[in-house]
């Protein structure tokens, strides 16, 4: 069977879902939720992407998925390796963790044109899915918001700490709230009550046609939306998964050129200087984990672009930075975040 082209345009939405493979669970305990979720962080760092809803399932996740630069492919290609190889680590497991490809079914959003009752639906099914599963909500012992693997207690005002890439203000919008304004999370608690008791829902008489697209269908939205993506997969080069078009993603290896750049003159290095050092200089790992930690840039294009041989030397300088080995790590890794990415 073909497999489906991925469609990628600067400010796409996208339902993004996937299951574990033979049905196995893909979190374990709360320590694999928490791991998920800080790859995630680490993704949406990398790309800018901007979540406006998830849910974690014990054997699956959903995720309502915004991306302001064209760069699903390469980003989920990262989220979803990195977490199999850091999950394989921690429950000293082996081999596929996920279920074949993700699904990532483009959701029309536009409000001129309606968009905003998809956006509804969709993110509505995200922080459903608990009380569908039996496990919370109305008419069971415990409320929606217990469910902590969900973005749905953020909104409820629950969590102690948002994630910089969690996003209410769009689902709220599409509920006719304001984000900040009085009233508006008791807004949403209400509606998602409203939902659970089939009260008052102007999307029943149309379930069915919803669930259908949500389930099976390759985008969610009315039939023009369904032809301006068929449209713009017209007029691109038949070249599968992973087709770019004619530019390169803005975080992939563009950026990471950028960043490369603005890093050495952080550092107030010459590039040939850089190239020299052996691999265990700080700052020749100090660019590796910059451009690692902030494009989707791979480690083997890295590694060639800064002559560190082997793809494993620039992932051991990656891991020092990462992790803040030494107080001269954290010092060299301060200096580049306040200087490339402080707001003043």
């Amino acid at each position: 069977m073909s497999r489906s082209v991925r469609v990628e345009y600067p400010g796409a939405v996208y339902h993004a879902m996937c299951r574990g493979n033979d049905g196995q669970d893909i979190f374990v305990s709360d320590k694999g939720c928490r791991l998920f979720l800080s790859t995630l962080t680490e993704a949406c760092t990398q790309t800018g992407w901007r979540v406006h809803s998830y849910v974690l399932m014990s054997n699956h996740y959903h995720l309502l998925l915004e991306t302001p630069q064209a760069n699903l492919v390469d980003g989920m290609r990262w989220f979803q390796g990195a977490y199999t190889q850091r999950f394989n680590a921690m429950f000293k497991r082996r081999g596929h963790l996920f279920q074949g490809r993700y699904k990532a079914i483009p959701v029309q959003t536009d409000p001129r044109d309606g968009g905003l009752e998809y956006f509804r639906q969709v993110s509505s099914y995200i922080h459903l899915n608990p009380f569908r599963a039996g496990l919370c909500g109305m008419g069971l012992s415990k409320p929606l918001e217990s469910y902590v693997w969900s973005s749905y207690p953020a909104y409820m005002g629950k969590s102690h700490t948002r994630p910089d890439w969690l996003e209410r203000g769009r689902v709220l919008k599409s509920w006719g709230l304001e984000e900040g304004t009085s009233g508006s999370l008791t807004g949403y608690r209400e509606s998602m009550e409203r939902l659970m008791n089939f009260e008052n829902d102007p999307d029943a008489g149309r379930r069915g046609e919803f669930d259908k697209q949500i389930k099976r269908g390759w985008y969610i939205g009315s039939a023009e939306f369904r032809q301006r993506l068929s449209d713009q997969l017209s007029r691109l080069p038949k070249k599968g998964d992973n087709y770019r078009g004619r530019q390169r993603r803005e975080h992939g290896e563009d950026e990471a050129e950028r960043l490369l750049a603005a890093g050495l003159q952080v550092l107030g290095m010459e590039e040939s200087e850089v190239l020299e050092m052996k691999n265990n200089r700080k700052e020749k790992q100090a660019l590796a984990w910059l451009i690692n930690a902030h494009t989707t840039a791979t480690v083997r294009w890295t590694a060639a672009r800064l002559e560190m041989g082997h793809p494993e030397n620039a992932s051991h300088g990656i891991n020092r930075f990462r992790r803040k080995e030494t107080n001269e790590i954290t010092k060299i890794r301060k200096k580049l975040e306040e200087s490339l990415f402080s707001v003043g």
